[in-house]
């Protein structure tokens, strides 16, 4: 076209000739042909103008003919600047213009590209040749591209799956993997083969996969495994066609729903078989109908029916609704519900035989269709066991209320007639009765329960002998005699007659024994119709017979007992009597043993007392003689003779001086003119023994008043461990003595205990000395305390000698001790008053054997009470 517009303008002549080639081109575009000369003074002519500018730009080719200047007004406010700056740029440089924007006709936005070329004419004026098309269309459809393109890009993007672009030889083209866990960089995947980066088993089902999805042109799926950081993995790859001899591969890690179908089968697995060896009866059946669609093995056990009798049925069809309004409640309590749960209900087998069961129920969906998961579990033989429990709860009952009459009540005649009422109520029978043989051989009825419809025997009696033996033989060897039906049992005439006298029809006889003899009978009779008598029943009137033996055999003892009270009460005024004038000598036994006690312990204690003046006085004065020694006569010669028993013996010096030191010997005067050396030591013993002895005499009387009056014991809020470190203070010289060591592990806070302080005081310096006294100086003791149970413990360990068991069993016991005995009589006084003051406090006392060495006392006081304790 250009070079029709040089042409046009280098021969002017030529001018209506372009613009008929103009017009035969314009007719074959869909757009605006254009041709403008611009003057040089500004002015603007339209030379040509093509018919397409109506559709276009919605304007006549008039109006745009006489001011071309209207189609600017056109363009969009948007886009004005840029077109302009365009025009201002091409009529400088003169070079080809090209411009796309937006025009507003009056029908609606339109997209317009606009080209064209400027020519310089003569004078300085300006030809524009141009082209103007509407490119509407090929806008919006490029701005839906674009709109679908960044729809698809967010698509992609979502979406976490690997996707690859792979040659039909198996080369990666290209891969999208954001989202996706891939171990391996871009560049170490794109341009690799198949062959290279997978196992060659996963590379060959790929390429497979590859050829057959370009052979077909159909969606291809192919699902592999990979060993992964994590583990093996599994994965999905759908392959489809997207381009020449390349597939788009979507591959997708589908590891967890592998393992959930694996979950899922096994799960299936399991209701499977739980459906199917369930013990109980499992169906399922259509919710409208109540069509069975499945049962289990027991469901056939259950009902009779068999499988191919059972499916396609409806419950109805098998006839198991005892009531068929059953269902219907069952349907409406699912509706209102959503589950049933132990519904007791009543089934029909194909035997007949009703069955009783717990339904349990939900509603399922299988395909779209309501269904009914139902559960039967069978409890007719529970129920049956339940009847019998509660035969057997009423049998026991019956049974205890029997035997509580019969030892609450002396009256025979209540006691027989009030159990033939309840053992005939309980057996449902017409007629229960008692008889009893009596001592002029006659049989007679003494009580009776019998329905008012049939006649009594009640006050009946026969002194028949062979009738008595016939009857006796029908109870024979203790034998309980069942009879269902009269009518097919042999019978003698006699018998036959009586049965029919008194209308009975079945009969349970129960013989009554004493001392191994039949004494009489407990019978039952069915008057109505013959009858099965139950083994419960059977059961039940054995023991209600054995009762009524008790009964009749406990009031013969009575009688017996009548007689003889006359006899005891005598005898009991008797031995009153010989036991009063017993007590009253026993009394003056004990009134002369308080004497004899008192006066010996006080001669005991006059001599001890007195014995242990002299010998103090005695051990006093040889001190003040140490002090001041008599001369001796000098020795001429190193040994001296001292007579001896009759023998003589020799003594050196240095031994008779050692000898005769003032600590070891005390010169005693017999006479006034001979001396008795007796050692210090000896004189001490016999002091300590004096002591033991006054304490034992001490101990005995204590011992004997608290037994007679009781412990005085004055009780006080006392603070324990202050009261404890007091009383070791005053144990501290014997402690010293015996080179003895205390270790107090007794805390300074310990509640208050109500107790006697002088009391508990002689306690522990009981227990102490006993410790000191059997064991060799050094001794060491430790003691502690700790508060349970609103008791406090303390606990006096020694590590001296241990004790065998006999002797800590007995060791706060009175009893009088063996002559070898470690301890002595008086130290077993003194540890039975021990445990009479812990008992007279509320506590106990005790001894505990260490493992290794050594003896551990302990005792438990009670805590003060908040009352005591608030006391003022």
């Amino acid at each position: 076209m250009d070079e029709i517009v040089v042409k046009s303008l280098s021969t002017p002549n030529c001018q209506q000739e372009v613009i008929n080639v103009l017009s035969k081109i314009a007719v074959n575009l869909p757009g605006v042909i254009f041709q403008v000369l611009q003057r040089q003074d500004g002015s603007v002519s339209v030379l040509y103008l093509s018919s397409g500018c109506q559709n276009l730009f919605e304007i006549e080719p008039e109006v745009i003919a006489a001011d071309f200047q209207v189609l600017s007004k056109l363009i969009h406010p948007q886009d004005l600047k840029a077109f302009r700056e365009s025009i201002t740029v091409c009529s400088t440089t003169f070079t080809p213009w090209h411009w796309e924007g937006r025009i507003i006709t009056p029908s609606r936005m339109k997209w317009i590209q606009a080209s064209y070329s400027v020519e310089p004419q003569q004078q300085g004026d300006l030809l524009w040749n141009g082209l103007v098309m509407d490119i509407t269309e090929q806008k919006l459809a490029q701005e839906k591209l674009q709109e679908s393109e960044a729809r698809y890009k967010a698509i992609l993007s979502a979406i976490p799956d690997l996707m690859f672009r792979i040659s039909r030889d198996g080369e990666y083209l290209d891969l999208k993997s954001e989202g996706a866990n891939v171990t391996l960089a871009r560049e170490e995947i794109v341009g690799k083969n198949l062959q290279e980066l997978l196992p060659s088993d996963v590379a060959a089902i790929s390429q497979e996969a590859i050829a057959k999805t370009l052979d077909t042109g159909t969606l291809q799926t192919c699902e592999y495994q990979l060993p992964t950081p994590l583990g093996v993995r599994d994965y999905e790859a759908r392959l489809v066609v997207s381009g020449e001899d390349e597939i788009l591969a979507i591959v997708r890690d589908i590891t967890e729903r592998k393992q959930a179908e694996i979950a899922l089968q096994n799960l299936a697995q399991k209701f499977a078989k739980a459906f199917s060896c369930s013990p109980d009866s499992i169906t399922i059946s259509s919710l409208k109908e109540g069509r069975f669609l499945e049962v289990n093995d027991s469901f056939i056990k259950l009902s009779g029916y068999q499988r191919d009798e059972t499916i396609g049925k409806t419950s109805f069809d098998l006839n198991l609704w005892i009531d068929a309004g059953d269902r219907l409640k069952l349907i409406q309590e699912l509706q209102a519900t959503g589950a049933i749960r132990n519904l007791e209900l009543q089934f029909r087998q194909k035997s007949g035989k009703i069955i009783t069961v717990l339904l349990s129920a939900e509603v399922i969906d299988l395909d779209g269709i309501p269904c009914l998961l139902a559960v039967h579990h069978d409890i007719t033989q529970r129920k049956h066991q339940e009847a019998k429990l509660r035969l057997s709860a009423e049998r026991d009952r019956l049974l205890a209320e029997t035997l509580v009459r019969i030892r609450s009540s002396l009256n025979l005649e209540q006691v027989l007639q009030t159990t033939v009422t309840e053992v005939r109520q309980f057996l449902q029978a017409d007629r229960v009765f008692i008889t009893l043989n009596n001592a002029n051989l006659e049989i007679r009825t003494i009580a009776e329960s019998v329905d008012p419809k049939y006649p009594s025997v009640s006050g009946w009696s026969t002194n028949d002998e062979a009738y008595i033996q016939e009857l006796r033989n029908f109870l024979k060897n203790n034998v309980v005699r069942v009879v269902e039906d009269i009518t097919q049992m042999p019978l003698s005439s006699k018998v036959t007659v009586h049965c029919q006298k008194f209308q009975t029809k079945a009969s349970l006889a129960v013989p009554i024994m004493l001392d191994e003899e039949l004494f009489g009978a407990l019978i039952a009779n069915q008057c109505s119709a013959p009858r099965h008598w139950q083994p419960i029943e059977i059961d039940l009137l054995q023991q209600m017979s054995q009762q009524v033996a008790i009964a009749i055999h406990q009031s013969r003892i009575y009688q017996e007992l009548a007689q003889l009270n006359t006899n005891l009460e005598h005898q009991v005024r008797e031995r009153t009597a010989q036991l009063q004038q017993k007590i009253q000598e026993v009394e003056e036994l004990h009134r002369i043993k308080d004497v004899v006690l008192h006066t010996v312990a006080h001669d005991l204690r006059t001599s001890v007392i007195g014995n242990l003046m002299v010998l103090k006085n005695l051990l006093n004065q040889g001190v003040r003689n140490t002090l001041t020694p008599e001369p001796e006569k000098t020795q001429t010669h190193k040994d001296t003779v001292t007579p001896k028993d009759g023998d003589l013996k020799i003594q050196t010096v240095e031994e008779r001086e050692n000898s005769l030191t003032a600590s070891e010997h005390l010169p005693i005067f017999a006479s006034s003119s001979s001396q008795i050396p007796i050692s210090r030591s000896i004189i001490e013993r016999m002091i300590q023994g004096n002591d033991r002895q006054l304490t034992m005499i001490n101990s005995l009387l204590e011992i004997n008043c608290s037994e007679k009056q009781g412990l005085g014991i004055k009780l006080e809020l006392v603070q324990f461990s202050t009261l404890l470190a007091g009383i070791f203070a005053q144990l501290e010289p014997i402690l010293t003595q015996n080179q003895a060591t205390v270790k107090n592990l007794i805390p300074l806070d310990l509640p208050l205990v109500m107790a006697d302080a002088t009391r508990l005081q002689k306690v522990v310096a009981h227990l102490v000395t006993r410790s000191l006294e059997n064991n060799l100086p050094g001794i060491n003791f430790t003691l502690s305390t700790t508060v349970e149970a609103g008791m406090i413990r303390t606990q006096i360990q020694d590590d001296g000698v241990a004790m065998s068991k006999l002797e800590r069993d007995r060791l706060f016991d009175l009893h009088v001790r063996d002559p070898q005995d470690c301890c002595s009589t008086s130290i077993g006084l003194k540890m039975y008053l021990c445990r009479q003051v812990i008992k007279a406090h509320g506590g106990e006392i005790g001894a505990i054997t260490n493992r290794k060495r050594g003896l551990t006392f302990w005792f438990t006081l009670p805590l003060a009470t908040t009352s005591a304790t608030n006391r003022p």
